[in-house]
């Protein structure tokens, strides 16, 4: 890529305007387009946001998500990305929880600030009113600042924290990404987002080469079939995949798989869920040769990646240590431990950064060991350096590349007057990981079954969140400190 190159979506707009950006259901967005909208939304967020706030968007796959954390950036403010697959109080909590001061939204199913019974600046991206706004930014000092986003992760105990980052810089005109460079993504890339823009990987891969001047292609959903009918059509370069989607591609018929050319493919990477062996051979061969590459990390910071020739010298391997970047395995008082032997995974902060938990010090306390930081994962070091991953958070369950911590599910439970209490389990599920099974102990005498819990949940909980089996127990077993004893319970059932 040369050095001239513009970089950032206004430099790419005053440039070259009608150089192609993004691509979404038949519909094509050019930079020039996506500026003229990312400078409408700001001038329409402009009066009531200050370099620094926390603007809440919660929208659905659709190029005005991009056009938005335009916007955000250019008023100095951070994104907070709400799921829109949340119930009204899962995304009520991250709005007032993060101190949003607006909540830019779409007609989906939880919409706008009086939907969330929240008091907040509201735009609405389908407003019409929106096209009567200037095209021109409204202040020029964070033209170059990059999207700086306020990630909300899972805790273990039931609610989201929110990761701190800095606030952008004015006309910082950061560097390109070291995840670019070091796939040798550009400008001359074609990216096809196939998960939901509001997790940190998807997204943030997606905005890093839209930034470039690469061309990013939207999935409104995933679809086995129409992930391949887009590769060949658009002739998609690189992409951010979970096993759970490999499973799907895996499953259509060889015939079907082999109407579709995806030799412009170089790089498919994965994270966020185990993947199985089995799936991850055959993927391997699905793929042009030296496709299929996987990391380890979080939301976070990146830990490790490996190639698919490492990886099928070292199966089952996360890979070595992401350049720049340091793993240590640590035992319960933080000293290392031998090659081969498991303990907690602690991984040196990226140059310049230091996660911390928004509202949260006592666990952003708990996550680090002097320049290094948890995430409550388990793992193994081999003598190369070669990561292995033993347990995710004891009772982490990874739902198709999405984080489900039980008591989170078991407190919404808690709340059905029939339940004495509950435990969530993550089982083996051969398309998602892994499924949500929840055993529960109810009241003397109730005769409740799994459809009431899963009509009373379906207020509640996402539904990715939500048990899709029930066991009905009469007396949960405990450990001597009177916690339901969990390891019993998976152990009997694995």
């Amino acid at each position: 890529m040369s050095g001239t190159a513009p970089r950032g979506v206004h430099a790419l707009a005053r440039a070259e305007p009608d150089r192609p950006a993004i691509v979404h259901d038949g519909r094509t967005v050019s930079f020039g387009e996506l500026d003229a909208t990312a400078n409408r939304l700001a001038h329409a967020l402009a009066h009531r946001v200050a370099p620094g706030d926390r603007v809440a968007v919660l929208l659905h796959n659709r190029p005005e998500v991009f056009a938005v954390w335009g916007a955000v950036a250019r008023l100095g403010a951070l994104v907070v990305p709400i799921s829109y697959r949340s119930t009204a109080p899962e995304a009520r909590y991250v709005a007032l929880d993060s101190g949003a001061v607006a909540l830019v939204h779409d007609d989906g199913r939880v919409a706008g600030p009086a939907t969330l019974g929240i008091d907040v600046e509201p735009v609405d991206v389908d407003d019409a009113e929106l096209q009567q706004r200037p095209t021109t930014p409204p202040r020029d000092d964070y033209l170059g600042s990059p999207v700086v986003w306020m990630n909300y992760t899972s805790g273990t105990t039931g609610r989201p924290k929110g990761i701190v980052r800095p606030a952008p810089v004015p006309m910082s005109d950061a560097p390109p990404q070291p995840y670019l460079q070091f796939w040798g993504f550009g400008r001359d890339d074609v990216h096809l987002l196939t998960g939901p823009a509001y997790h940190t990987a998807p997204g943030a891969y997606a905005q890093m080469q839209l930034v470039e001047g690469a061309l990013v292609v939207i999935m409104s959903r995933f679809d086995a079939e129409g992930c391949l009918r887009l590769i060949d059509q658009h002739r998609v370069t690189n992409s951010h995949m979970v096993p759970a989607n490999f499973v799907r591609i895996l499953e259509l018929p060889a015939d079907v798989r082999a109407r579709y050319d995806l030799s412009s493919v170089r790089t498919i990477i994965h994270a966020a869920a185990p993947c199985p062996e089995a799936v991850k051979r055959a993927i391997i061969d699905v793929f042009p040769t030296g496709a299929i590459w996987e990391y380890y990390g979080a939301s976070e910071g990146m830990g490790t990646v490996i190639s698919p020739d490492d990886w099928l010298a070292h199966p089952g391997s996360v890979g070595r240590a992401f350049p720049g970047i340091d793993i240590r395995i640590l035992d319960e008082d933080g000293e290392p431990v031998p090659a081969g032997t498991v303990g907690h995974i602690y991984i040196s902060a990226a140059k310049g950064y230091a996660p911390s938990y928004h509202n949260a010090p006592d666990k952003t306390e708990q996550a680090w060991r002097g320049d290094r930081f948890t995430v409550g994962d388990l793992g193994a070091l081999d003598r190369d350096g070669y990561l292995y991953i033993a347990d995710r958070r004891t009772d982490l369950i990874l739902r198709g590349g999405v984080n489900v911590y039980p008591a989170e599910v078991e407190s919404a439970l808690a709340e059905h007057a029939d339940v004495v209490d509950s435990a969530v389990l993550g089982l083996p599920d051969e398309r998602l990981g892994q499924r949500v099974h929840a055993l529960v102990e109810l009241t003397p005498g109730s005769r409740i079954g799994s459809d009431e819990l899963r009509a009373f949940l379906a207020e509640r909980l996402a539904d990715v969140k939500r048990p899709t089996s029930y066991e009905f127990i009469a007396e949960l077993p405990r450990e001597p400190n009177g916690k339901v004893n969990k390891a019993a319970l998976r152990a009997e059932r694995s």
